[in-house]
């Protein structure tokens, strides 16, 4: 651990802004075959009558407050009444959306710890109360259930409210140009708001579940950023944290935690550790801030080889069960092509920051480029199918062609006719999340494909606008809605900062 970087990236934890929220209504979550995974809010009763309305034991009711929160909430209890001669004992259910609302957590069968899943149950000795709940939650609905309470007293509830935190500055966005259209205008907006539920003390990966710092959320939630709220010192602080604690051999950890105290898991993705460079080179370009860059380069210049030690005696990635690289949640997705590219992408990265810094490794690192390039062309290019192959059983997927593009590893025109050929016989290995879906209409722009990029972002995630998103969600197939990588999709993330990337998109490209 490099204590002074670690303490220098505490020095940057930022203050966060509050923002108070109160429920705009009452809702009745129903079961609708033909809703986004099969659940619909009804609307109730005003919210103003929830004073008026006392609740027994197996009573519940359900508050919606109109958009994403992301904070701590308290509100009165009372009794209505003999007086209360046992203890409230209620149940609280958080959702981001109708499905955790709708379905029962105890039914839960994923592989991520039921932890996760956003409900407490708590008991309350006496009444009149107000309760503060100490836990923050990421949520729009929020269930109350009386579970029990004696024959004698009903509970009455009032005062609902969340105090949302976050460390965004809305007032530094700037305005879009008058003419963005409508559809990208709203895109833009929960896009905003999806980073900002997110831009924590860390750029939170989700604020619902994780809730820590990721490298490959670090890296798109960064670049949204540059370009709207323009925090420099939260990126600067996220860079030092995942430079002060690396792994025993010198890699970049995939995430890093806050508390106790500071501190790196024990995970090593090979894309991910990688990406440390383009992160640093992206930071300098928003922000020309060399001090940072030179100190850093050499825990850059560290992942790169790390990166390079991979390399067979061809130059290509070797793909055996001895590595972890993610990419994307696609089940049978081999990594070999695209995890070459990653490498390809940072490698060109890398060389620019060397020659920022005018390290004497530049000439080197321009030699592993040319090697990677040279394997990938020689070795995971497949003249008669006219794409990039992953793997023994020489798999075509979206994957591979993408980071192929971004890597440059073919001419502009030659990348732009792939992605013709891709879409008029599209691979079967296909994309699950909004991270994948990023890099591929980053591809497309960068081949000059743009009214194609500008299709796929109205079709992704203008779909979940219609699907009913306040915040972009971690996992989103448009042909399978109930997709989730853990196995259930209550423990999905709807708020997730890897999927924020249309206001990137729509800052960065329109009308260019």
């Amino acid at each position: 651990m490099n204590e002074q970087w670690v303490e220098l990236a505490e020095r940057l934890t930022p203050a966060l802004h509050e923002t108070k929220a109160a429920p705009k209504r009452l809702v009745e979550v129903a079961a609708d075959a033909d809703a986004f995974q099969g659940w619909r809010m009804e609307p109730a009763w005003d919210v103003e009558e929830l004073r008026n309305k006392t609740f027994g034991k197996g009573e519940s009711f359900t508050l919606d407050f109109g958009d994403h929160c992301v904070g701590y909430v308290s509100f009165a209890v009372d009794s209505a009444g003999s007086p209360q001669d046992a203890p409230l004992k209620l149940k609280l259910t958080f959702g981001e959306m109708p499905c955790e609302i709708g379905e029962n957590f105890a039914d839960y069968d994923g592989w991520l710890s039921s932890s996760w899943l956003q409900e407490e149950t708590m008991y309350i000795d006496v009444l009149p109360a107000i309760v503060r709940m100490p836990r923050r939650y990421s949520f729009r609905y929020l269930k109350v259930e009386v579970v029990d309470a004696s024959r004698k007293y009903t509970a009455t509830f009032s005062d609902f409210v969340c105090v949302s935190v976050s460390s965004a500055d809305r007032s530094a966005v700037p305005p879009l140009p008058a003419d963005v259209p409508d559809d990208l205008r709203t895109m833009d907006r929960i896009a905003l708001k999806t980073l900002e539920d997110c831009m924590q003390t860390v750029y939170e990966d989700g604020p619902k579940r994780d809730r820590r710092l990721w490298i490959g959320d670090l890296r798109l939630q960064a670049q949204a950023n540059y370009v709207t709220f323009g925090d420099r010192d939260l990126a600067r602080r996220c860079l030092y944290l995942f430079a002060g604690m690396p792994l025993p051999n010198g890699a970049v950890s995939a995430c890093v935690f806050e508390t106790p105290k500071p501190h790196a898991d024990d995970i090593h993705l090979y894309d991910y550790s990688l990406f440390f460079a383009a992160c640093l080179h992206d930071y300098y370009e928003a922000t020309k801030d060399r001090e940072t860059l030179e100190e850093l380069w050499p825990v850059a210049l560290r992942q790169l080889r790390i990166g390079v030690e991979r390399l067979d005696a061809r130059g290509v990635v070797k793909d055996d069960p001895s590595w972890w690289c993610f990419i994307d949640w696609v089940e049978g997705l081999n990594k070999q092509a695209p995890a070459q590219a990653v490498l390809i992408y940072n490698l060109r990265r890398g060389l620019k920051l060397a020659e920022l810094v005018g390290a004497p490794e530049a000439g080197r690192i321009a030699e592993q480029l040319q090697r990677a390039l040279d394997a990938a062309l020689a070795h995971l290019w497949d003249a008669r199918l006219g794409a990039f192959v992953s793997g023994e059983e020489r798999q075509v997927s979206w994957a591979s062609q993408v980071w192929m593009a971004l890597a440059e590893a073919l001419p502009r025109e030659e990348t732009a006719a792939l992605f013709d050929r891709l879409h008029a016989a599209p691979p079967a290995v296909g994309m699950n999340t909004p991270y994948m879906y990023h890099h591929y209409v980053e591809a497309l722009f960068l081949c000059g494909r743009t009214e194609k990029a500008w299709e796929e972002v109205r079709a992704y995630w203008g779909e979940m606008v219609r699907d009913g998103a306040d915040t972009f969600w971690e996992a989103y197939n448009p042909n399978d809605k109930k997709f989730s990588p853990y196995g259930s999709n209550v423990i999905n993330s709807y708020c997730h900062a890897w999927s924020c990337t249309p206001t990137y998109f729509v800052r960065t490209y329109w009308g260019n």
